[in-house]
């Protein structure tokens, strides 16, 4: 493992005084202020952000519906192939893609600060936390890194999950053991325990100690591929999504380090892409999943007993959900059919569509939405990646309003014009997103 700097995790401290993705704080790395040296190792560097292979494209203002207004603010033509991944964290966003570099952009209008040039390609799932990033590359493992954006960017590789400096035979067999056998798809964290967790094409997720840089735990989650996963910062407990159509709630045992399956949905006939949570009123809490069949399927937290329980499936789109996304009431959620659809929860637990966002040319590979305030006025950021690759910068804005009489239905629209190239890829066997 390499490291630069001071070598203590400082797991509660520093984080605790900034906002996170969560209320606890994220495990960070801080190194020493004296040798705090650019990135320039011989495998991965920093560029500054001319010569950028983005291209602007011009901003498209979609019309409102009557409970919510968006708009496209920017769209950005990646000339490095499809963006698999995106992350937000202290206003700045972080994409990954096909190539083996990791673009970081500045909130709101996504101007371009550079890139980390990794070293070890494709990068399909990122997880940011304050200054710290967690990426997943190609060679089946995770790298950390510590990135600060002032006047220029700068970023340091703090470790590499498994590590990979011992040569005793003991520890390589353990290091084997560690090592996922395929890509890793996924990221979470939990942010209480220091725990990080990353799930496999191999069907596998793997525990890692922060404090101590080794996996504590390995378990076979799903028959089939694990495409997605999500904390509940809460109570702890892991959902994972698989290709064999089952959502899955894991609980760590008290006092150990091993996981245990507390809980298990099966959708038939289809696969789960896409998990997130989220927090309602009055401590509520909300598990939505992404299905292949188009549908986001909803689970609820009994207030007695801790226990998921379905809540409801949420229909409209034609063609599979790849990814979803979560603000306060709202989910987001993107489509193989290159729409986006926002979905409103109401108090009692009901949801309806309030708007679909169109202007992509491809399926919408991944999104993530904040909360944006400007001028006191509350909205939210959202960004998404499609498979044409461009990537394109959302602004939505609730309308508050009473409940018509008569909603307007959310139902099929007109045929969304597909990318050639990604129809041709779609035709072939074997397409994986």
């Amino acid at each position: 493992m390499e490291f630069h700097g001071s070598k203590t995790w400082d797991l509660l401290e520093e984080e605790q005084r900034i906002s996170s993705p969560a209320r606890h704080s994220c495990p960070s790395f801080h190194p020493s202020t004296e040798h705090e040296p650019r990135l320039s190792f011989s495998r991965h560097s920093v560029s500054s952000p001319g010569g950028s292979p983005w291209k602007k494209l011009h901003s498209i203002p979609r019309s409102p519906s009557p409970s919510i207004l968006y708009l496209c603010l920017a769209s950005l033509e990646s000339q490095g192939g499809n963006v698999l991944s995106i992350a937000i964290s202290r206003g700045i966003v972080y994409t990954g893609s096909e190539s083996e570099r990791l673009r970081v952009w500045k909130q709101p209008d996504c101007t371009d600060q550079g890139y980390i040039k990794t070293g070890h390609g494709e990068i399909r799932a990122i997880l940011a936390c304050g200054s710290t990033v967690f990426t997943s590359h190609k060679d089946h493992r995770v790298r950390v890194w510590s990135v600060t954006v002032t006047d220029r960017l700068r970023a340091k590789k703090l470790a590499t999950f498994p590590q990979r400096h011992s040569f005793l035979s003991l520890q390589r067999r353990r290091r084997g053991n560690q090592l996922h056998k395929d890509c890793i798809s996924c990221i979470a964290c939990n942010y209480v325990e220091g725990i990080l967790y990353t799930g496999s094409w191999d069907g596998m997720v793997k525990a890692w100690r922060l404090v101590k840089r080794e996996c504590v735990d390995s378990f076979v989650a799903h028959e089939e591929r694990v495409n997605a996963m999500a904390v509940n910062q809460e109570d702890g407990c892991l959902f994972t999504g698989g290709s064999d159509g089952v959502v899955k709630v894991w609980r760590r045992v008290f006092g150990d380090s091993s996981h245990a399956l507390v809980g298990m949905m099966r959708f038939e006939g289809t696969v789960v892409n896409a998990v997130v949570v989220s927090e309602g009123s009055r401590r509520r809490w909300w598990v939505y999943a992404g299905r292949g069949d188009g549908c986001v399927s909803v689970m609820q937290k009994e207030e007695v007993g801790g226990r998921y329980r379905k809540g409801g499936v949420l229909k409209g789109h034609r063609y599979g959900v790849l990814c979803l996304g979560v603000v306060e009431r709202l989910v987001f959620s993107g489509s193989e059919d290159t729409t986006i659809r926002v979905w409103r929860r109401d108090g009692e637990g009901g949801h309806e569509c309030v708007a679909v966002m169109e202007g992509h040319r491809g399926p919408v590979r991944s999104l993530v939405a904040r909360v944006e305030v400007v001028e006191e006025v509350i909205g939210v950021l959202v960004y998404s990646a499609s498979m044409d690759r461009v990537v394109k910068v959302w602004r939505v804005k609730v309308m508050v309003r009473e409940r018509e009489e008569e909603e307007e239905e959310c139902g099929v629209g007109e045929s969304p014009v597909l990318s050639p190239l990604w129809v041709e890829k779609k035709l072939q066997r074997g397409v994986s997103y």
